[in-house]
C-alpha cells in the first residue's frame, strides 16, 4: 500500500483500489434504496475512530440520535466515540446554501489548530441535489462543498440514485460523479441466491483499479464485505517483468530515445493485468516506429554476447530471410539461418511479438 492510501475499512474494497483512497479526496457512494450505502458510511467512520482518528458526521436528513441507533443495530458502538472523537452536522430544511458557503468553511477554519486526521462523511447528497434545480447553481454548490470538506481529510459521500430502464447511472446524480475523485456504483438485484447485491468502481483517479462487478453482502459487527481479490495477485506481481526486460534491452538496441526506454520501464512497474502484455508492448513500439526486426534469443534471453555483436549487415540478411520463412510451411520455419559463427540466429518480425510469453517461458 503506498503511504499517502488511506485504508476505508471496507472488507475487501481496499485490495482493488492500490490499499484504500487518497488523503483529501472525494469518494462517492452511488446506490438505489436497499444497497447500503450508509452502511458503507458508518463502517468507513468507524475504522477510523477505532484507529485513533476524527470523524465529521454531515447528515442532511437522520438526527445523530437516529444514526447512532442504527449504528448499533449493525455492530457499531458510535456512541462512545460521541462528541468526543464523533462530531455530526446535521441540518434539514435549512437553506443548503447557507450550509455549503458559511457553516462548513467557519467549522474547517476552526479546526485548524487539530492535527489528528478527520474522515468525513456526507449521508447523503440526495436532499441537497434535490434542492437545486439549476444545474449550474448545482455544480457550483458540490464543487464548493467538496472543496471545503476535502480541507479535512478524506472525505466519503453516499447519494441515491433514481435510474431509468436502459440507464447505468441515474441522471440526476451525473454531477457529483463527475466531480468526485472516486465513484463506486451499488446495485440491488432481488434474484435469491447468496449474493444479489454488487459493487463495481466508476472512476478512482490515480488509481488502479479492479474492473469487474463484485458481490458483497452485510455480515454484523463488520458492515459490508465484498467479495474481491487484489487486482494483482502477490505472486503475479512481477510475473512479466522478463518480458519488459527484454522490450527494453530490444528498444536499445534498436537505437531507441532514453524517454522510449523510460516509458516502458514505468508500463513495467504499473502492470496490474493479469494477462500478458506482449500485444500493448507491440504496438507501443509500431507506435514510435520501431519496426526493425528483434532476435528471438534476446526474447527467450537464451542469446550470448557474441551474437549480441552480429554486425548490422548479417541482421539485415536474417530479416530478409525470416520474412521469407514466416510465409513457408511449419517445418521449414523451424529451421535456422547460418550466421558468421556457424550458428542458429532466427529472427522475429515486431508484429509476431504474440509470441513473446511463449518464447519467454
Amino acid at each position: 500500500m503506498d503511504d499517502d492510501r488511506i485504508p476505508t475499512g471496507i472488507a475487501g474494497l481496499d485490495r482493488v483500489i492500490e490499499g484504500g483512497v487518497r488523503d483529501n479526496t472525494t469518494l462517492l457512494v452511488v446506490g438505489s434504496s436497499g444497497t447500503g450505502k450508509s452502511t458503507f458510511a458508518m463502517q468507513y467512520l468507524m475504522y477510523g475512530l477505532e484507529n485513533g482518528e476524527n470523524a465529521l458526521y454531515v447528515s442532511l436528513e437522520e438526527p445523530p440520535e437516529q444514526i447512532l441507533e442504527e449504528a448499533e443495530k449493525l455492530g457499531f458502538d458510535m456512541k462512545k466515540y460521541y462528541e468526543s472523537e464523533l462530531f455530526f452536522f446535521h441540518t434539514k430544511g435549512e437553506d443548503f446554501k447557507q450550509l455549503v458557503e458559511d457553516q462548513l468553511p467557519a467549522l474547517v477554519e476552526a479546526n485548524k489548530d487539530f492535527s489528528v486526521r478527520t474522515r468525513v462523511v456526507i449521508d447523503p447528497l440526495t436532499p441537497l441535489i434535490w434542492s437545486i434545480n439549476d444545474k449550474k447553481e448545482q455544480r457550483e454548490l458540490i464543487t464548493k462543498l467538496f472543496y471545503t470538506l476535502k480541507q479535512l481529510g478524506a472525505v466519503l459521500v453516499t447519494t441515491e440514485e433514481h435510474s431509468a430502464p436502459g440507464e447505468t447511472i441515474g441522471e440526476d446524480v451525473l454531477i457529483p460523479v463527475y466531480l468526485s475523485d472516486g465513484a463506486i456504483h451499488l446495485t440491488y438485484r432481488p434474484i435469491g441466491g447468496a449474493f444479489n447485491r454488487s459493487l463495481e468502481m466508476i472512476k478512482m483517479r490515480a488509481t488502479r483499479h479492479g474492473e469487474e462487478v463484485y458481490p458483497y453482502i452485510f455480515v454484523r459487527g463488520i458492515g459490508v464485505v465484498a467479495k474481491t481479490t487484489p487486482v494483482i495477485s502477490p505472486e503475479d506481481a512481477n510475473k512479466y517483468d522478463g518480458m519488459f526486460d527484454k522490450a527494453i534491452k530490444t528498444a536499445a538496441d534498436l537505437g531507441a530515445s532514453e524517454m522510449f526506454l523510460d516509458k516502458i520501464r514505468y508500463v513495467k512497474k504499473h502492470w496490474s493485468y493479469s494477462f500478458s502484455p506482449k500485444e500493448t508492448l507491440q504496438m507501443l513500439f509500431e507506435t514510435y516506429g520501431l519496426t526493425n526486426a528483434i532476435k528471438k534469443d534476446d526474447i527467450s534471453g537464451t542469446g550470448t554476447d557474441d551474437k549480441e555483436a552480429t554486425s548490422s549487415t548479417q541482421n539485415e540478411q536474417s530479416i530478409d530471410k525470416s520474412t521469407q520463412q514466416t510465409s513457408e510451411s511449419s517445418d521449414e520455419s523451424n529451421k535456422g539461418y547460418e550466421d558468421s559463427d556457424g550458428e542458429g540466429n532466427d529472427k522475429l518480425e515486431l508484429e509476431d511479438l504474440s509470441e513473446l510469453e511463449e518464447l519467454a517461458r
